[in-house]
């Protein structure tokens, strides 16, 4: 019962706050834009920036591991 009284004050006193805010009518924003894109542009890419990370055997060969499911 203590809880349900509780929530019962609660729900009071948020009804009392509302009762303070103005009525304001409803904003409606028209746009044009509407399903824009940006042009499609490839960015330069640096191999020697891709290769840093990479494991090369003698031969300048990436070493990879191979797929588990590949007997």
């Amino acid at each position: 019962m203590k809880i349900e009284k509780e929530a019962e004050k609660i729900l009071q006193n948020f009804s009392e706050a509302l009762k303070d805010i103005p009525d304001l009518e409803e904003t409606h924003y028209m746009v044009d834009n509407v399903n824009l894109s940006r042009e499609d542009c490839a960015e330069d890419k640096n191999p020697e920036k891709i290769m840093h990370n990479t494991h090369v055997d003698e031969e300048g060969n990436l070493i990879v591991e191979k797929g588990k499911w590949v007997k």
